[in-house]
């Protein structure tokens, strides 16, 4: 496993980083721990949840299911880099969501509470709060750092100018500020290249990647649906996307048998050999989906088939 530094950070962390959205929902805990120890045994060191994750059972599930996993000992939790995020609802009540600074360190205090450790490597804004000026929410991030109880804050599905501000706003308090920005970016959406991306390396923050695969519409999708064996492929944002791109997927999916790699290593080493991009999170549901990550890191893209995917996903 490679590793680059978080930023402009001295923390390290792996290209893979492991996403938790399936633990306990798709797949089954004791599946779930199984991967988790797989993909640190495999040198993943970066484990990447939210508050709101297993919403569909209840929020905080999935960092409850994390905590029993830590629990376990075996200094898991020393090897794991720990990031979640805040900002989505977690109840009916208007004060449980947002970044307020009440939210912000009240909701960090009940992650701490549910994933059963002292303190978060990476936390994560999960969206903008257009509400909160950036004085409150670095106000309420600076309590948490120094309390010991955050290492480093980043960002996610931010726009350029949303770092921008939160970077200029962290500057004149003199504190780091934002160390990653965690976005959606793949062959079939690429509008992070305009202005993220470079809003990101300007400001010295790592980028990650998020649904490399765009919800498994860049793996095998067409191939998976003849077969009838199409899962996560077939719903969410593949299924809303394939309409709109099932001839240029059709065309991928060919040029991977031409090339002899399955769709979505190519689509998963394609995003590591990205410019400015640092890493990329992949949510396995078996362990044979871990391993075709893992995979993907070791392929290594010709200039050749670098140019015939840029003709296909301009």
């Amino acid at each position: 496993m490679d590793y680059v530094y978080l930023g402009r950070s001295g923390q390290q962390v792996s290209r893979l980083m492991l996403g938790t959205l399936n633990f306990g929902v798709r797949t089954p805990k004791k599946e779930s721990f199984a991967l988790m120890d797989a993909a640190l045994e495999a040198g993943i060191n970066v484990f990447d949840t939210a508050d709101d994750y297993g919403w569909q059972k209840h929020r905080g599930f999935t960092e409850e299911l994390l905590g029993e996993w830590f629990a376990l000992g075996g200094d898991r939790r020393h090897r794991v880099v720990l990031g979640t995020k805040v900002c989505h609802p977690m109840s009916d009540w208007p004060n449980d969501r947002g970044l307020s600074g009440r939210h912000i360190i009240a909701a960090c205090d009940d992650s701490l509470r549910r994933l059963r450790t002292d303190w978060i490597d990476l936390y994560q804004m999960h969206d903008v709060d257009p509400h909160t000026t950036w004085e409150e929410v670095w106000q309420a991030m600076e309590v948490l750092t120094r309390a010991g109880k955050v290492r480093y804050v980043g960002s996610s599905n931010f726009a350029g100018w949303n770092i921008a501000a939160a970077q200029e706003r962290a500057a004149r308090r003199g504190i780091l500020g934002l160390v990653s920005e965690q976005c959606l970016y793949n062959l079939v959406d690429r509008h992070v290249e305009t202005e993220i991306v470079p809003a990101a390396a300007a400001y010295g923050m790592a980028v990650v990647a998020w649904s490399p695969l765009h919800g498994g519409l860049l793996g095998g999708v067409l191939s998976k649906m003849a077969a009838g064996t199409a899962m996560k492929s077939a719903q969410g944002r593949a299924q809303a996307a394939l309409p709109r791109f099932e001839f240029v997927v059709r065309r991928f999916e060919e040029l991977c048998r031409t090339i002899g790699h399955p769709p979505a290593d190519i689509a998963l080493s394609w995003v590591l050999s990205r410019p400015h991009i640092d890493a990329a999170v992949i949510g396995p549901r078996t362990r044979e989906h871990l391993d075709a990550a893992l995979a993907a890191t070791r392929l290594q893209l010709t200039d050749e088939m670098l140019g015939e995917l840029e003709t296909l996903f301009r």
